[in-house]
């Protein structure tokens, strides 16, 4: 059984066949899947195919780049859902957000998102891109949190915290430009390694280019068989584990 861990199910890219999609990927053995927030405009359609699948769950969050968007009753409302499993996507994106003003905003509600997580018990799930020392710096403030990096962009520094986070590993390390995370992956601890899609963004070799879905996961595994030097069933048994516990599922 392979979990994926993040895959926006409610992007408007799936729309007209998010029924095939998730059938795909049960077909391919994905069991369980987590959307996590981003767009506030979306939240609402990540709860109802939770409510609607029975293995569909998802978390409340405002994305770095939608912080503008922020309010504390997105996440107060929707936390402590049933189905709801984390906070997240959370966290610092300089890439597209180059101004410090709204840097400096994005750091503000990054640390309110992870004190609602803390008040309700909840992991979160963290953006990083280009912004790993600050980062680094927030989420070193609250010891007791806990989580996963998303889209682990192979800092060293980030591996500090592997006592408390995982690291989702998803298209990226099937690409041929991947170097640093081929080199920096084997220093993760297997027992916080995550699969994620990402969907429907990063897909895969062979795939790139394409949109990205769930089914795509075992491409994922495959790679991480490969370099661990293990079999497919034993990459399932570890990351389904990791993912079980992290979100209590």
């Amino acid at each position: 059984m392979i979990i994926d861990t993040h895959c926006h199910l409610d992007n408007k890219k799936f729309i007209d066949d998010v029924d095939e999609v998730i059938k795909r990927a049960e077909e391919v053995g994905v069991k369980k899947f987590i959307i996590p927030a981003a767009d506030p405009a979306d939240l609402p359609r990540a709860i109802e195919l939770s409510e609607k699948y029975n293995d569909i769950y998802f978390a409340v969050g405002v994305h770095p780049v939608d912080i503008d968007k922020y309010e504390d009753s997105l996440l107060i409302d929707y936390i402590n859902h049933p189905k709801c499993v984390a906070v997240g996507e959370i966290g610092l994106d300089y890439h597209w957000v180059k101004e410090k003003s709204k840097q400096e905003k994005q750091k503000e509600f990054f640390k309110r998102q992870i004190e609602i997580a803390l008040e309700h018990n909840k992991p979160i799930i963290v953006h990083v891109r280009e912004a790993t020392k600050d980062s680094y710096d927030i989420v070193k403030e609250y010891p007791t949190i806990n989580g996963v990096f998303h889209c682990y962009n192979a800092a060293h520094q980030l591996l500090d915290f592997s006592d408390r986070f995982y690291y989702g590993i998803g298209g990226v390390i099937t690409f041929k430009n991947a170097r640093k995370l081929l080199e920096v992956f084997p220093k993760i601890p297997k027992n916080k390694v995550l699969i994620e899609t990402d969907s429907p963004y990063l897909t895969p070799h062979p795939f790139r280019g394409k949109r990205n879905e769930p089914m795509y996961t075992i491409y994922i595994r495959d790679k991480i068989a490969n370099l661990w030097g293990v079999s497919k069933e034993e990459v399932e048994e570890i990351t389904t584990k990791n993912a079980l516990r992290l979100f209590k599922l």
